[in-house]
């Protein structure tokens, strides 16, 4: 089977590439080139050298439709994982990374009869500044809370209503394991540099999402049958946790010192609030703290897994424990322990 993976030198992609490059065809994509060649090495040092290609794409550029017209030929899935995710920057920059990407992607799988199409989507979808627990599909969303929400809502909307036969979006919640540079990394960063904030008491329940999880979600959206022509799944461990046992656990793994300091959500928005007004005329460059950001550590959101237990066989292989465990143990191995 080939399978084309756009965005295959991100956190996901190069898993994906990973995963799939032992038993499949792949041919991948992304803007960093030396990230390809670190994904490309990883390949070699299994043995899957042969069965992952790589090709340099800027979606938005002029020669990206040319580029996935060529690659997806011959295609049996697509899995369209590229995008701009970031509680913070431009609309235009949204805007191509995640609805102009999906447009290309679109055109190039039907030109080429690929028969499906995976989209790496975001449950960020559902979230509303307020506590929600089993978040379903079929929910209505709410008014998008950034530039990250409504492109990537757009950007579904797109590939649901594309004429290719098969389409699944996955929506996965807090992605985290070995070459996480967000979740995990910003969690440490903020309990390195001294009392974390922590509001409402850190009672918000959270659900995260180990990588092994996700890779398995996608693994089985792209061989499993499906019972409609498109379907939207959540994708989570199913293992909610309180943000207080989350930043206890995390300290401990990483042999951090937790000092939590309460603080009022109230204040906190406010903050975010005035440093989002001053980026907007700084360059645009990302405040410390947005009101997405903080709002995530504030308030719950859960997800219902019942349908891609039921549709696809779902089953988390890997715990949120073990894999705290697994990342922090290649994170400490790869020099990244503080002083």
């Amino acid at each position: 089977m080939k399978i084309v993976i756009t965005g295959g030198t991100g956190f996901l992609g190069r898993h994906l590439v990973w995963h799939f490059s032992q038993n499949h065809q792949v041919v991948f994509t992304g803007r960093n080139t030396e990230a390809a060649q670190e994904v490309l090495a990883h390949c070699n040092s299994h043995a899957m050298k042969a069965n992952a290609q790589f090709y340099a794409l800027n979606h938005g550029d002029s020669s990206a439709q040319k580029i996935l017209n060529a690659i997806c030929e011959g295609a049996d899935v697509v899995i369209h994982n590229a995008a701009l995710s970031s509680p913070w920057g431009r609309r235009e920059a949204f805007i191509t990374a995640n609805i102009t990407s999906t447009q290309e992607v679109i055109r190039a799988a039907e030109k080429n009869g690929v028969k499906r199409l995976i989209f790496i989507s975001s449950p960020s979808l559902y979230f509303d500044y307020c506590d929600r627990v089993q978040v379903n599909e079929q929910e209505p969303l709410p008014k998008p809370v950034n530039e990250y929400a409504r492109t990537k809502r757009l950007a579904e909307l797109e590939v649901i209503e594309s004429r290719l036969p098969e389409k699944v979006i996955l929506r996965p919640r807090a992605l985290f394991g070995p070459w996480d540079q967000t979740l995990m990394p910003r969690l440490v960063r903020v309990i390195e540099q001294g009392k974390f904030p922590l509001m409402r008491g850190g009672e918000a329940l959270v659900d995260l999402t180990y990588i092994d999880n996700a890779v398995q979600a996608v693994q089985l959206s792209a061989t499993r049958k499906l019972s409609a022509p498109c379907q939207i799944f959540n994708v989570s461990n199913g293992e909610p946790k309180r943000i207080r046992d989350l930043l206890t656990q995390v300290a401990n793994e990483f042999n951090l010192q937790l000092r939590l300091k309460p603080v009022p959500w109230p204040i906190v928005k406010t903050i975010a609030y005035a440093a989002e007004t001053f980026a907007k005329f700084n360059q645009y460059k990302e405040p410390a703290i947005t009101r997405y950001s903080a709002g995530v550590m504030a308030f719950g959101q859960t997800l219902d897994l019942t349908a891609i237990k039921q549709e696809l066989g779902y089953e988390p292989t890997v715990s949120i424990d073990d894999g705290i465990k697994s990342h922090a143990k290649w994170y400490l191995s790869e020099g990244f322990a503080h002083d």
